[in-house]
């Protein structure tokens, strides 16, 4: 009797790294299990069978792109001595992956959030989840500078957590429009240039 099932030989850690940049390239919504089958190299029994379903994938894709290419830029606004150059390293880290030649452009996160339909809530819901962690990263750079006097006490750190975090989306839906990396790093410099000493970007009330 002929058996079923993944081969002897099936990888899911790299079953998962092709399936994340499978969504991160074409979405969610266009992507079929088909898609995803074959270029993972298994037949769709088997994708059920080692990941559940179509969304159970697609979220562990997520996640890992959370932990590894999201996760670069992060480290590298942790490390940076100031919180300017914090957010600007997100910023010009953000443009550097998401106009890499090696991988899909712009942000995977924000590509699936965006294109998803309202056939797809749960799995858009998901995504807007993942997304709004990016501004909470940021508040939190920004209220940590407020707390250690860096930045006024006065400063609304929300706000300018939501401009930045705009402006990172704008970033990575130029990028997949195959904007160049040298145009995206003067338009950061651009949105750095607005920065105040001591209470940030001069967001407007």
């Amino acid at each position: 009797m002929a058996r079923t099932g993944r081969p002897r030989s099936f990888d899911r850690d790299a079953a998962l790294h092709t399936a994340m940049l499978v969504f991160w390239e074409r979405g969610y919504a266009t992507t079929s299990t088909t898609d995803l089958s074959a270029a993972m190299g298994i037949n769709p029994p088997s994708l059920y069978a080692a990941f559940k379903n179509k969304e159970q994938l697609f979220r562990e894709a997520i996640e890992l792109y959370e932990r590894t290419e999201a996760e670069s830029s992060r480290r590298a606004m942790d490390e940076a001595p100031t919180v300017r150059e914090a957010v600007a390293a997100l910023l010009h880290g953000s443009v550097d992956r998401f106009t890499a030649a090696d991988r899909p452009r712009g942000c995977m996160i924000v590509h699936a959030a965006s294109s998803c339909t309202t056939d797809h809530e749960s799995v858009r819901d998901f995504a807007l989840r993942c997304r709004a962690r990016t501004k909470s990263t940021l508040k939190a750079r920004l209220d940590a500078a407020v707390a250690g006097g860096e930045l006024a006490e006065d400063t609304d750190t929300d706000r300018i957590a939501a401009f930045y975090t705009t402006f990172l989306n704008g970033l990575s839906l130029q990028a997949r429009d195959g904007a160049e990396r040298a145009q995206l790093h003067e338009l950061v410099d651009m949105a750095m240039s607005v920065w105040s000493p001591r209470t940030g970007p001069l967001v407007a009330a």
